[in-house]
């Protein structure tokens, strides 16, 4: 009981200095928890939309999937002869059943041309307005559409694109493009995550659509009173035999949750994955802070063991101060990760994805695992200061307060240091050198971690030699004042160097991240100039298909010279080795296309494999089956009949554009796949007559103006590229300021802890004549060098990371490493601002001393 009394008495006299470290935890345990409640908020939404949209029983072709995206590779959806709709209505059991159409393959635009389609990645939907869309949307102004020349927009599509009654709209499907005006805007009585939805009478919708009356993509079934859903899809099974698809509801909402399952995991594991980095360097926060407080309290806590405490009870007297400190920064953590799931949500509003408050969702094992994480965390971190803490002995009782026993670092700490170093530089280059992309990653993550934690280790050691040689360059030229800076920073290697750990992890991310990302862009560039032999690219941004009356637009424009069809499908690949290969990728082009990419070959002429009845593999594919050119391969393809193919040329299996691509000419994959069943294309490539490319890029725009189409010639394409990969980073970047934030507060933390330590000396500059101007001064200069120390050794490292994981990614044909130096320079000098702003509430503290309250400081 005397222990937990002392521990309060203390952690509550202190609380000033503790509430950096409990700032620390609480953004760390914020951000799991805030993570937690935001994806499970996101299922609950999707859970209750699935639900609500599922009919008792829900008939479909075979071809459809079980998450109902409906489209196909010709762009239209799988569909089922309206007769099943009177077949089904026979099954005993059926209340009520009713045949719908819709399609996710599809492209709407306003009366300007522009897309109405998210930008958050959600589908965009048109099918028939039918009794079952009426259970969860209510017409809140016009009405349903009636005829072909009306069209029924939801409320939060209207209201994102201004849209109103009357506005003309035009829908873009494989069929052609229908034009229609708004006769109605429904509201959803469920929340819907972000798809704009777009409705038709089922007449106009089976024309705009599948291009053909008498079909339906599905039938809703519901059943009869007292019939349950698994009775009732047995009756419609055994009416309409085992040429359909049936699900009842629960197993359609089962099947939408999966094909969102995968996004969803990946968005919250890596969240997870930020949240544990801020974790890490909230760690070093932590130690430093109770490193600091004892070395302070050393006297005091030499004064207890001089009047009976044991090493046990002061052991855990500093433990308990770290649970109250954990458990007090862990509950604010947990409230405050509800209101950044909130925001979150907001956020994820502007971009598209609606989320209701009304969903918020928080399990029980959220603030549980929050509160968890937090304390255990705290208690381990403090563990280290509380056992040195044990070790003081009651002569310490006799020296001055804050006199630090270890202030070098030993030669033990330095010898495992470069041990670890050293073993986590071995790894990085095996990893480099590795032949397989896949055994180099395990190795480049195993030097990931020993090299970080190595110069964690190794940090006070660095920091004696780092820190004079920044102080030579940086504070020389400030005379004594620059010089007590650098002496305050050395003074204890062992603090310097946890502080500047703190910063040094999350720019090392930073660094790696960004010489990935800038060789990325590099190599593509790169790659694009070699190997790119056309003008212009035409595709959808949102990855639909182009459809064939863009296509002829792009034939007819002025100007052109050529035009590649790339068509994309899968099929069954049966080699000569007897081994069959089911759901393979097969690029159909027409024959221009070796023209338009130069792809590498191995053997034979990639013109060959544009012949009838040939193709081309690629290097890996040819020698893990025994294929050689003249080679017969049986594809079976999807959508159609199985075809012997010859292999004409095997290509290289590396590069950044078509990577492991196999190639047919497209008269080819027609021979096998009806016209009704062949895929649209996915890009369409143009090649300007000589001398017109700036006449034809006009003319092509103005072809497709009235298409959702991106035109784009290699300076375009190279732009897009790395706009996309550079709001990747941004993202990331994003996430990675939670930790860099938590590090400044280390740093402040240091200061402010330190600025107490050395209230007497300070006192006895500033009465031998030390101005304020230049005690403030002497604090940010200290302040500036721990943080350019932390980022030499993040920048330092993550380079060395990020050079490692470029040698693997050369293995996958992305063989230019580029160092992105305004960025690591960027950095770099930001880290002395971040230094500048860390010290100015400790500086200023320091500044307003009273001189005599001071020295008299015991």
């Amino acid at each position: 009981m005397t222990v937990l009394k002392t521990s309060m008495r203390n952690f509550f006299a202190h609380k000033g200095r503790m509430a950096l470290s409990a700032i620390a935890v609480l953004l760390s345990v914020a951000f799991v928890c805030g993570t937690l409640v935001f994806t499970d908020t996101m299922n609950t939404t999707f859970d209750k939309l699935f639900a609500a949209t599922s009919s008792d029983v829900t008939v479909s072709s075979k071809d459809a999937s079980d998450s109902g995206e409906t489209t196909s590779g010709n762009g239209k959806p799988p569909v089922i002869p309206a007769s099943v709709l009177d077949d089904v209505k026979g099954a005993d059991g059926v209340k009520s059943a009713e045949g719908a159409v819709f399609s996710t393959s599809v492209t709407v635009v306003d009366g300007d041309k522009d897309s109405l389609s998210p930008t958050s990645g959600a589908p965009t939907i048109v099918g028939s307005w039918n009794a079952n869309e009426a259970r969860t949307m209510e017409i809140t102004s016009g009405a349903a559409p009636e005829g072909a020349d009306q069209i029924m927009v939801d409320a939060d599509t209207a209201d994102k694109h201004d849209l109103r009654l009357g506005d003309e709209i035009g829908v873009i499907s494989a069929v052609g493009t229908h034009t229609a005006k708004i006769s109605g805007i429904a509201d959803f009585t469920v929340t819907n995550p972000g798809a704009a939805i777009f409705y038709l009478d089922t007449r106009t919708a089976q024309r705009t659509l599948v291009g053909e009356s008498g079909v339906y993509t599905n039938v809703n079934v519901t059943a009869a009173s007292g019939v349950s859903d698994a009775q009732l899809k047995k009756n419609v099974t055994a009416e309409l035999g085992g040429g359909y698809k049936v699900l009842t509801a629960e197993e359609t909402a089962e099947a939408n949750q999966e094909s969102v399952g995968d996004f969803m995991n990946v968005m919250k594991y890596a969240m997870l994955g930020f949240a544990g980095i801020a974790f890490l360097v909230g760690i070093f926060l932590i130690i430093n802070t109770f490193s600091m407080l004892v070395a302070q309290r050393t006297r005091e806590i030499g004064l207890m063991r001089a009047i009976g405490s044991s090493r046990k009870q002061v052991n855990r007297s500093v433990l308990v101060e770290a649970l109250l400190l954990g458990v007090i920064g862990s509950v604010l953590g947990v409230g405050a990760g509800v209101g950044l799931a909130v925001g979150l949500m907001k956020l994820m509003g502007t971009m598209g994805m609606k989320l209701s408050t009304d969903d918020l969702t928080v399990a029980w094992t959220t603030p549980a695992l929050g509160l968890l994480l937090g304390v255990v965390v705290t208690v381990l971190a403090a563990y280290l200061p509380a056992r040195r803490a044990g070790k003081i002995s009651p002569m310490a009782a006799l020296r001055d307060a804050g006199t630090p026993a270890d202030a070098k670092a030993g030669w033990i700490r330095a010898a495992t240091g470069l041990v670890l170093t050293g073993a986590g530089g071995a790894c990085l280059y095996l990893a480099g050198t590795a032949d397989k992309a896949t055994d180099g990653s395990l190795w480049l993550g195993l030097g990931v971690v020993l090299s970080l934690i190595g110069f964690v280790v190794v940090g006070p050691v660095l920091a004696s030699g780092v820190v004079r040689v920044l102080g030579a360059v940086l504070l020389r030229a400030f005379g004594p004042v620059g010089r007590m800076a650098e002496r305050n920073a050395l003074r204890n290697p062992r603090r310097t160097g946890a502080t500047g750990a703190a910063l040094m992890i999350g720019l090392a991310l930073v660094a790696c991240l960004s010489v990935v990302g800038s060789s990325m862009v590099a190599s593509a560039t790169e790659e694009l100039d070699k190997t790119v032999g056309t003008d212009f690219i035409i595709q959808d941004d949102n990855e639909q298909p182009v459809i064939p009356q863009a296509v002829a637009a792009v034939k007819s424009t002025p100007g052109i010279d050529r035009v590649t069809e790339y068509k994309w499908t899968k099929a069954d690949f049966t080699t000569p080795d007897g081994r069959t290969t089911e759901d393979t990728a097969i690029t159909a082009a027409d024959p221009t296309y070796a023209t338009d990419l130069r792809v590498e070959t191995v053997a034979g002429k990639l013109a060959d494999a544009y012949r009838p009845d040939s193709m081309s593999v690629h290097e890996d594919f040819a020698k893990d089956h025994g294929v050689t050119v003249g080679s017969k391969i049986d594809v079976a393809f999807k959508d159609g009949t199985t075809g012997t193919l010859t292999v004409r040329a095997i290509t290289s299996s590396e590069g950044v554009i078509d990577a492991g691509a196999m190639y047919t000419s497209i008269d080819t994959l027609a021979t096998y796949v009806p016209a009704d069943r062949m895929p649209l294309d996915l890009m369409v490539f143009a090649a300007a007559a000589d001398g017109q490319k700036d006449a034809a890029y006009k003319a092509l725009k103005e072809s497709l103006d009235g298409f959702p189409y991106e035109v784009r010639d290699q300076t375009d394409y190279k732009e897009a590229l790395k706009d996309q990969i550079g709001q990747l980073l941004n993202m990331i970047y994003g996430l990675l300021a939670l930790a860099i934030v938590v590090a400044i507060l280390g740093v402040v933390n240091t200061l402010a802890l330190s600025v107490v330590e050395r209230t007497r000396e300070i006192g006895l500059m500033r009465a031998i004549g030390l101005s304020r101007r230049q005690l403030r001064r002497m604090i940010r200069m200290e302040s500036v060098v721990i943080a350019l120390f932390g980022a030499l050794l993040g920048l330092g490292l993550g380079m060395g990371w990020g050079a490692t994981a470029q040698q693997l990614l050369a293995l996958e044909g992305l063989k230019v490493l580029d160092i992105p130096w305004p960025t690591i320079i960027g950095v770099f000098i930001g880290s002395a601002f971040v230094g500048l702003f860390a010290a100015l509430v400790p500086a200023f503290r320091a500044g307003r001393m009273n001189v005599l309250n001071a020295i008299a400081t015991d």
